[in-house]
């Protein structure tokens, strides 16, 4: 869970929190979550966005504090993920990983390419869109109008193919650069995406989270 969560709407948040079978909180999200009347069983980071007092807490409630210097190589965001999968996690939602500082909503972006998550589905929730990176192939599930934007993200594109979309890819190269993979719709509960060669951003946007963001 990554510190941006104190700058983003909550909608719907809590509950995906609560739901959690682990919730392992990145520095400052532990702010947010103890906001919401919630405590995580795991801390990580270097600790440089939460106060002394709530550390203290956080241990009363047997929260385990996992801390880094403040000069490491990894962010906060993936030590956290790295702890995710050392808990045994194979779903994995990232909270609070957009909307911040741009090189921090980037480069959370392209964690979903770190081959240590290929064993787990990872995705980030953003409020309105379901990320995740799709390696080979995927099914994805959802409404008809939903819109699912399918974007290359390490090179080209190639060999890339999908069923139940309202434009269909046959075996087709999406370039990196142009934006042709953006907003194709659901036209079945079920889409199915391949790609031969590369990897793809897949982005889901339910269609009432669409609405709500067009309306706003």
């Amino acid at each position: 869970m990554a510190e941006a969560l104190g700058m983003i709407e909550t909608k719907g948040f809590t509950a995906m929190v609560e739901a959690a079978d682990a919730i392992v909180a990145a520095d400052g999200g532990a702010n947010w979550l103890t906001a919401c009347g919630i405590s995580p069983d795991v801390l990580v980071g270097d600790m440089d966005s939460v106060s002394a007092e709530l550390l203290a807490t956080l241990t009363e409630r047997n929260c385990r504090i996992v801390r880094y210097p403040t000069h490491k190589d990894e962010t906060d965001t993936e030590l956290a993920l790295l702890e995710a999968l050392a808990l045994g996690a194979r779903q994995i939602t990232l909270l609070g990983a957009l909307g911040g500082r741009t090189d921090h909503s980037l480069a959370n972006i392209l964690l979903l390419a770190m081959p240590e998550l290929r064993a787990a589905r990872v995705r980030i929730f953003d409020g309105i869109s379901y990320l995740s990176l799709i390696h080979e192939a995927a099914t994805l599930y959802g409404q008809v109008g939903d819109i699912l934007s399918l974007l290359p993200i390490a090179g080209d594109a190639e060999g890339v193919a999908t069923e139940g979309l309202e434009y269909p890819l046959r075996q087709e190269m999406l370039p990196l650069g142009p934006a042709r993979g953006v907003s194709n719709v659901f036209v079945q509960p079920v889409a199915r995406v391949s790609v031969r060669r590369g990897k793809l951003l897949a982005v889901h946007t339910p269609r009432e989270y669409a609405e709500e963001a067009d309306r706003r």
